[in-house]
């Protein structure tokens, strides 16, 4: 059975969290648990400040199991509101990810 994990476009990831708030209402987490944070990257350069938003899975991450059993995707998926996360076999994400240069691969267990 192939690996399954996420793969995020960070170059179009706006920082709305709602991948967060999906995954805490999916999970009923309580507060300072997140299955997934989005994290600022502020790059400083000689005329110009550009900020990264990176999602990143943490160790309560279990890519809502329950759900991708039954053929759904996980919560933070199906709400990205910049569509630019997605699920499936890390054998098939690792294709997409050589067309894609500001993009991450995440596998939780």
């Amino acid at each position: 059975m192939p690996r399954n994990g996420l793969f995020i476009e960070y170059e179009y990831c706006t920082g709305c969290h709602s991948c967060e708030v999906a995954c805490k209402q999916e999970h009923n987490f309580s507060d300072g648990m997140v299955g997934i944070r989005v994290d600022e990257v502020v790059t400083v350069g000689p005329d110009k400040v550009h900020i990264d938003f990176i999602p990143f899975t943490t160790r309560f991450c279990d890519l809502c199991a329950v759900k991708t059993e039954g053929g759904e995707q996980p919560a933070c998926v199906k709400h990205c509101q910049a569509m630019c996360m997605a699920y499936g076999p890390i054998s098939e994400l690792t294709k997409a990810m050589e067309a894609k240069p500001r993009s991450i691969i995440l596998a939780p267990r």
